[in-house]
């Protein structure tokens, strides 16, 4: 599994791309700006991009969709229940001081328990709602790894103050799905380390009790 996570744009969101080492097939996820670097990194693996997964309809984490779209012709995947969020996203640039993206188009909806392909690469999509109504997670079962998008991080969780957010639901989503994956599970954060959800699970005052 080729696997390179940077951070982009104001807000260091981490962009995952990854790739089949075998058929070249690629996935970015959450392309939120800076896409000449996310563009670097697929050319540097010789990939075919086949899906750009967006985790939920925040700008920092979908604002450079449409570019990344244009140079390589890859549909944009996101759960409907963030459509919502699409349609504010000038506010949204607003809030971090950025220029609007203009109008996203998604290409694919994305539901609870539908599984993405790419190459050999299999990941089961997990809508954990709380976060945004629409987020949700990418699980890797042979590789025991967890793209969280805004849903989990190294020692805390999601905000849950902003339209769409409830911190029940997130509480719910985090217990009910993704402590259920193994402890050896490695989780890729929107934002900041990388952690696991062993360590999660033993340490971060969210979810502990």
């Amino acid at each position: 599994m080729i696997h390179e996570i940077f951070p982009v744009g104001p807000l260091q969101c981490n962009c995952s791309v990854i790739g089949d080492e075998t058929t070249h097939e690629g996935m970015v996820i959450d392309p939120g700006d800076d896409i000449e670097d996310v563009l670097a990194v697929i050319q540097k693996h010789n990939l075919r991009v086949k899906q750009i997964v967006i985790t939920h309809a925040h700008i920092d984490h979908i604002g450079g969709a449409m570019k990344l779209k244009a140079a390589t012709g890859a549909p944009i995947l996101l759960n409907p229940n963030d459509q919502a969020l699409l349609k504010i996203m000038d506010v949204q640039a607003g809030w971090i001081g950025v220029a609007p993206p203009g109008i996203i188009q998604v290409d694919q909806n994305l539901a609870d328990a539908d599984t993405l392909a790419t190459g050999k690469l299999k990941a089961s999509v997990m809508h954990t709602p709380g976060h945004t109504e629409g987020s949700i997670c990418l699980y890797f079962p042979a590789e025991h790894k967890l793209i969280a998008g805004d849903t989990l991080f190294a020692g805390s969780i999601g905000r849950t103050d902003l339209p769409g957010g409830s911190f029940p639901k997130i509480i719910a989503s985090l217990h009910e799905k993704v402590l259920t994956l193994p402890d050896e599970t490695v989780v890729v954060p929107g934002h900041g380390p990388l952690t696991t959800i062993g360590n999660e699970r033993e340490s971060n005052p969210f979810l502990k009790g």
